[in-house]
């Protein structure tokens, strides 16, 4: 992409941007203390204010592709940057909390389009969430500036994912994509895989290619899947090629993935991650942004060329790796709840507790009121914490997710209630 130079006229833009920038991510890196509204809020408005100028200088089309320069990259770092700030507060339902969620979902759907690897499954998922972000972003939220919503509605656009099977076809498209999964997941395995691993996935992609051409005419989707057989095809001989012999140009490439990867699913998994505490950000800005970006920038022509310009052996491991770390990424930000950082740790507790006693309830009952006294025990402090039915943060503010705590909370009581109602009834039978 040409590098277009910043006009005069923005330079005062920039420069504010950047002082944005350095003052949230100062405020970052405070491990002292939670965030505070207080302390977000103003540079929230200055970037408002920052958007209005630039809207203005641009004739209100601030990503035109003409006009982008280092300006727009900066903008997206604060965007950013406030986006999972104003998560870290609670505040997901707010318009600025979405911009985050709307990079990385438009990331990952040039990584499915890209590769073919999408089922109604996987993009009735991204429509459910683009569509609860679109309720955000027009829910008319006077506090919002016309021009950030403006730059929120046309982010917003890029997001959109488009079905175009026809019915008859989506079963084999189904399978095909059923196998291109495993494969990503042989690719991704860390200690690697050999053509053994692959070869059984290639005899049934020449069994489904046969059954197409013979029983399917011309469907709607008919390319889509035709694009599908002949991409595995191509796949499944790169993985078994590279299982062989993976570039040494590439292999950098591929451990470096792995291994963001591999982090990625442990913060999946643990469900309990707040702004500072797992530093999402650091996956989110560092690792989307710079290390997964960088890596796509290296294709040269879509492809991951060595240093005498040869396509490299392993462009599919790579390619897998990459998706793998998109989805990962938009999986955890989808899942985030909207608790205040300061109020995370009583969430994840009341989580726990929750899913223990389900699972006491699973297995029948207690023999004994005795075995639920720990239950009891570990509700009763984080009950005790509350003053006046409310939880505060250690500054006495009121943190958002006070609902979400509660709500937790009284329902520990209710299974716990009805645990002990059923060892009681069965002492009176």
């Amino acid at each position: 992409m040409t590098v277009v130079p910043i006009p005069p006229d923005e330079l005062p833009v920039l420069e504010n941007l950047i002082t944005v920038r350095h003052k949230l991510s100062a405020l970052k890196k405070d491990r002292e203390s939670s965030t505070r509204s207080e302390e977000v809020m103003p540079l929230y408005f200055e970037t408002e204010k920052q958007i209005e100028t630039l809207a203005s200088l641009r004739s209100g089309d601030i990503w035109d592709p003409k006009l982008r320069n280092r300006l727009n990259d900066v903008l997206d770092d604060v965007m950013s940057l406030l986006s999972l700030f104003f998560m870290s507060l609670g505040r997901n339902r707010e318009s600025p909390a979405v911009y985050v969620h709307l990079v990385t979902v438009e990331r990952y759907l040039e990584q499915l389009t890209q590769m073919g690897i999408y089922t109604d499954t996987i993009l009735v998922e991204i429509e459910e969430r683009v569509a609860d972000v679109e309720s955000i972003i027009y829910a008319g939220n006077a506090e919002v500036a016309s021009s950030f919503l403006d730059l929120l509605k046309k982010k917003l656009l890029r997001s959109t994912a488009i079905r175009d099977i026809s019915p008859d076809l989506k079963p084999l498209h189904i399978e095909l994509v059923a196998i291109r999964r495993q494969l990503g997941i042989i690719a991704s395995r860390p200690n690697g895989f050999s053509s053994t691993d692959i070869i059984p996935f290639q005899d049934r992609v020449r069994h489904i290619d046969k059954e197409f051409r013979q029983q399917y005419g011309n469907l709607t989707g008919r390319a889509v899947v035709e694009g599908l057989l002949e991409q595995l095809y191509e796949e499944a001989h790169d993985l078994i090629a590279s299982s062989e012999n993976i570039s040494a140009s590439l292999i950098p490439l591929a451990d470096r993935l792995k291994d963001i990867k591999g982090q990625l699913e442990r913060l999946a998994f643990t469900h309990r991650w707040t702004l500072r505490e797992t530093d999402l950000y650091t996956f989110q800005n560092d690792v989307f942004k710079l290390q997964l970006q960088e890596i796509e920038k290296l294709r040269d022509d879509g492809k991951f060329k060595d240093t005498e310009g040869n396509v490299a052996e392993g462009q599919t491991v790579i390619n897998f790796l990459l998706r793998g770390c998109y989805r990962l990424i938009t999986k955890m930000l989808s899942e985030n709840v909207p608790v205040a950082e300061a109020l995370m740790p009583v969430h994840n507790q009341l989580s726990t507790v929750r899913r223990c006693l389900v699972e006491v309830t699973k297995c029948g009952k207690p023999d004994s009121p005795r075995d639920l006294y720990p239950y009891q025990m570990k509700l009763a402090s984080i009950d005790n914490m509350r003053m006046n039915g409310i939880f505060y943060d250690e500054d006495n503010n009121i943190p958002e997710g006070q609902a979400i705590c509660t709500a937790l909370l009284n329902e520990c009581y209710d299974i716990l209630h009805d645990l002990i109602s059923a060892i009681d009834d069965d002492r009176t039978a």
